[in-house]
């Protein structure tokens, strides 16, 4: 006996055995129980989910010579094995794909004006419908609207966002979905059973993972797999014959990653090509592990969806990246699989990936960046004598130790008597707003005079009104340095220059400094 694929021996015969389509099932099977047949039908959804078999069982059921009571085809009477078979002369199966023209409609259209030969229903089903041209489907729209009593049309696509409105107006749509994990996991077991074929529950889950929700695509993987596996199949045989990186590996490389070990990470990556797994295929690995990653910090932990349990991942990895930054890593790699078509050299691409990869604990967010923004704001305008971080470790003097720049010995809060230097004081201050990155204000008060400390003020006299205001705006900047100085809470006063002696009060005018009579004298312009 000739060897049949086992998408085909597996191939459903009635309505109940439709994989993961319960709604489409039951919905179909009382339209045939209750006799209201529509004249056309529009099967949409993703490959290899039954859309096609779901169309010669209702193709069957409606022929049927013998059909069940709750919609189901007999599949014993000629009818039902004439279509499983695929030789009845009025169920025909058309390629849209291959039949696209006007000229292939206009065929249908004098073939519908013939009754069936030998059953109930012609039916026509047309595959990948979307494939016709727009000239074909405006010939098709009177037919699929008002045929005749006796004909039936069933329309299957896997992009039903092509197939026209006017045509899925006339339709009744029925959307196929994806199959899921459990569902496939539970045909392959049955599969294996009726092969005698053994196969761990891991193997089983990554073959239902792999086809991705087709039902098809892990027959078509499980007969790759079962003919160089045999009577036996093992998820390492699985790895190694298909070139597979493994979780375990890319486990160890992740590690790395969250330990900044770019040398053993580049060792790593060297085991693994090394052992002939192909750059794409480590990429798209790589992809899913992280993926699995960011689903668990976002609390998913459910394996049908991670693939594999939650608990397998490492936690170190876990704990150290955040959201953002597990994101950021995600994008560098699906980034990298589009720029590998026209790469130079994939693994030096691969390698300069997994070093950025190693240095991810740096990646900040600009959310991130805001709020230390923010929190450097506030500690800059702290209160006076509240702490703030201005230097690493500020150490303020006493009077009677030298002065040494920025080497200041904090006087006691509870001996306000001691006598401050406030020559020392003041040069700890314009240090310390240099060191903050603040070049307006170092340079604002770097060309005050001398500070006069006097009555628990230090009044700072300014050489023009320019410099006047920029200290004023900063009076609350500079007290709280002053106060993580020195220990006390010492207010600020702001000397203005006097105005210049003139003949009156009217005539009085402010001091001119040098630098703004050089800049009336360039612009030629007046003070006002």
């Amino acid at each position: 006996m000739s060897y049949t694929v086992t998408a085909t021996r597996m191939r459903p015969a009635i309505f109940d055995q439709l994989a993961g389509q319960d709604f489409v099932a039951t919905s179909l099977k009382k339209s045939v129980a209750s006799g209201k047949i529509a004249h056309a039908f529009l099967f949409s959804g993703p490959r290899g989910v039954g859309k096609t078999s779901a169309a010669r069982i209702l193709a069957k059921a409606i022929n049927c010579q013998n059909p069940s009571p709750d919609g189901n085809p007999c599949c014993q009477c000629s009818s039902c094995r004439e279509i499983a078979q695929g030789n009845s002369m009025d169920v025909i199966e058309i390629d849209g794909a291959s039949n696209t023209s006007v000229n292939d409609v206009r065929q249908i259209k004098d073939e519908v004006l013939f009754a069936p030969a030998n059953s109930k229903y012609k039916v026509y089903i047309i595959d990948e419908v979307h494939m016709l041209s727009n000239s074909a489907f405006n010939a098709l729209l009177k037919t699929i609207e008002e045929p005749p009593p006796y004909i039936v049309f069933i329309f299957a696509t896997t992009e039903v966002y092509k197939v026209p409105a006017t045509i899925r107006s006339r339709c009744q749509h029925f959307n196929f979905r994806l199959i899921h994990t459990d569902v496939i996991k539970d045909r392959l077991r049955k599969i294996c059973e009726d092969s005698g074929i053994k196969a761990d529950d891991d193997v089983l889950f990554w073959i239902a993972k792999e086809a991705t929700g087709s039902l098809r695509d892990s027959y078509t993987l499980f007969d790759k797999i079962a003919a160089f596996s045999g009577s036996e199949i093992s998820l390492a045989l699985i790895k190694e014959k298909m070139g597979l990186v493994g979780f375990d590996k890319i486990n160890q490389l992740a590690e790395c990653f969250a330990d900044s070990s770019s040398t053993r990470a580049l060792e790593i990556l060297d085991d693994i090509l090394a052992s002939g797994v192909a750059v794409e295929q480590f990429v798209t690995e790589l992809t899913e592990y992280f993926r699995n990653i960011l689903l668990i910090k976002n609390n998913v932990t459910k394996e049908a969806v991670l693939g594999y349990s939650s608990v397998a991942f490492s936690k170190k990895v876990i704990d150290t990246f955040s959201v953002y930054q597990i994101e950021q890593a995600l994008a560098l790699v699906l980034q990298l699989y589009r720029d590998l078509r026209y790469s130079l050299s994939q693994r030096f691409e691969l390698e300069l990936l997994v070093t950025r990869l190693s240095s991810m604990k740096n990646f900040v967010s600009s959310a991130e960046l805001v709020e230390r923004l923010e929190a450097l704001k506030k500690g800059f305008a702290a209160a006076p004598g509240q702490k703030v971080d201005v230097r690493p470790t500020p150490q303020p003097v006493v009077e009677e130790q030298p002065y040494e720049p920025e080497q200041l010995v904090q006087a006691p809060i509870s001996a306000p008597e001691i006598k401050l230097d406030i020559k020392t004081v003041r040069n700890s201050v314009i240090a310390a707003f240099k060191k903050r990155k603040e070049p307006f204000l170092s340079s604002a008060l770097d060309r005050t005079g001398e500070w006069i400390l006097q009555d628990g003020k230090v009044a700072i006299p300014c050489p023009d009104s320019f410099q006047a205001v920029k200290v004023e705006e900063s009076t609350q900047k500079i007290e709280a340095v002053i106060a993580e100085l020195t220990g006390q809470n010492i207010a600020v006063e702001v000397c203005r220059p006097k105005m210049e002696e003139g003949s009156g009060a009217a005539d009085e005018k402010p001091a001119v400094s040098p630098s703004v009579e050089m800049v009336k004298k360039v612009f030629k312009g007046e003070i006002v």
